[in-house]
């Protein structure tokens, strides 16, 4: 690409004190808890977007530089009071009038936009070259966008009722956020749950999505016995590929690769211990993983930081404790969409709608993206691939990315790079014709 991002300009920003060691004493975890907050919420995820050397903090003029591209964050209202959604966008300093659909980055199940730092230099530098925009957008209810009440009207037994409500909680304001922001059409890139309310969305607003990218998409499988584990997300550790002098390329997904990796998933399933059978029981009972953090009150940030240190271990320390104390604000906020769960997903991340009986109605290219030591099982990717060349969907395929758990994006940032900036310059089909020779 020829435009290329300048050097980091945060020494000129405001100071920003560094976060806090992550807490292994009472003593340390009760002060992390005190000073959690809206403002520490914030300086958690500016900590992480200063990272970039084209974003500009909110309360700094954008200067003119040489940058392709300029980052800020925004709260972006909605109609109704006090509903917003936390808004971070990469806008080329160039627009192109032949520029590609400006593309959206959707993150998953209690997560935040601050997840996918390691993405947004490769996504700013396609923008400013083709001369059009990237969004990261919080989904209503989580990360750092309004957190409103949830409620569900429909009776329990009504599934389709539920799931309805549930999705158009999410959906809905996305489709009003775009409408605001004045897009006509986009390229969506959603992992995990994300990824689930990204097709949810392509099926009601079809004229809307130029093009999916699933990453370990959630919801797919049909089958209630399939071997995702939802547990696994808190006990599994970072992937050793996640630094960049590990990663490889992506592979395309193959029935071969598929068994290997749902046969590492039924090894982990059988050797499951007390605490992951409790986790699935807590589960069943409707409870999120966010309610058992803030009801431990003093404990929670020591409970977040033993997540932290064993799932993003492939960062390096400073990353991690970034990542901890923006992953420990969002926990803490206020119940919202998190709360989703129990009407979308049965245990064991089973949707109760499934994807993969849905999703050939849609007539746009779908890219799916596993990692290989993924805790979502990848048989609903392929199902659905079938189903969309069956209904004449041709511009469909799969990718598995080695060195990669469920957070494929994080932890081999170098191979998603490349596979994204391929799809949204439209030669994913070459990319993976190139990646099925390799497999």
């Amino acid at each position: 690409m020829s435009a290329s991002i300048p050097a980091s300009t945060s020494s000129t920003f405001l100071p920003l004190p560094p976060a806090k060691d992550i807490p292994v004493t009472f003593t340390a975890s009760l002060k992390s808890w005190w000073a959690a907050g809206d403002k520490q919420g914030t300086a958690s995820e500016e900590r992480l977007l200063r990272r970039l050397p084209f974003f500009r903090p909110e309360q700094m003029a954008s200067s003119t530089n040489d940058s392709p591209v300029i980052a800020h964050r925004e709260r972006v209202q909605l109609a109704a009071p006090k509903h917003f959604l936390n808004t971070l966008s990469i806008k080329s300093t160039k627009p192109s009038p032949t520029a590609p659909p400006p593309a959206v980055v959707l993150h998953g199940y209690g997560a935040g936009l601050g997840f996918f730092f390691r993405n947004f230099p490769a996504l700013a530098q396609w923008a400013g070259h083709r001369g059009t925009d990237v969004f990261a957008v919080d989904w209503l209810g989580m990360g750092r966008s309004a957190r409103v009440p949830f409620t569900i009207k429909a009776k329990r037994d009504d599934i389709s009722g539920r799931v309805n409500e549930a999705e158009s909680f999410f959906v809905d304001s996305l489709e009003e956020w775009r409408a605001k922001m004045g897009l006509e059409k986009m390229t969506l890139i959603g992992h995990s749950l994300g990824a689930y309310f990204s097709v949810v969305y392509a099926l009601r607003y079809p004229t809307r999505v130029h093009k999916l990218v699933l990453l370990s998409p959630a919801g797919v499988p049909h089958d209630p016995n399939n071997l995702t584990m939802p547990s696994r997300e808190l006990t599994d550790e970072g992937d050793s590929g996640s630094t960049i002098s590990g990663s490889h390329s992506a592979v395309a997904a193959s029935t071969a690769g598929v068994n290997q990796i749902r046969e590492e998933q039924k090894a982990i399933k059988e050797k499951e211990s007390r605490s992951r059978r409790l986790l699935t029981y807590l589960w069943e009972e409707g409870w999120s993983p966010f309610q058992v953090v803030r009801s431990t009150l003093f404990w929670g940030p020591m409970l977040v930081g033993k997540y932290s240190s064993r799932r993003f271990s492939g960062l390096t320390e400073d990353e991690t404790r970034d990542m901890h104390d923006y992953i420990l604000n969002i926990t803490l906020a206020k119940g919202s969409g998190e709360y989703c769960i129990s009407h979308i997903l049965a245990p064991y991340a089973h949707a109760r709608m499934p994807l993969v009986d849905r999703i050939a109605a849609l007539k746009i290219p779908i890219t799916f993206i596993y990692g290989e030591h993924d805790w979502m099982d990848p048989q609903g990717g392929l199902q659905s691939l079938e189903n969309l060349r069956e209904a004449g969907n041709h511009h469909s395929r799969m990718y598995n990315i080695p060195n990669a758990g469920h957070h494929v994006y994080l932890d081999n940032p170098t191979a998603v790079n490349e596979l994204l900036v391929a799809e949204l310059d439209d030669v994913g089909e070459q990319l993976y014709l190139f990646a099925a020779s390799r497999s």
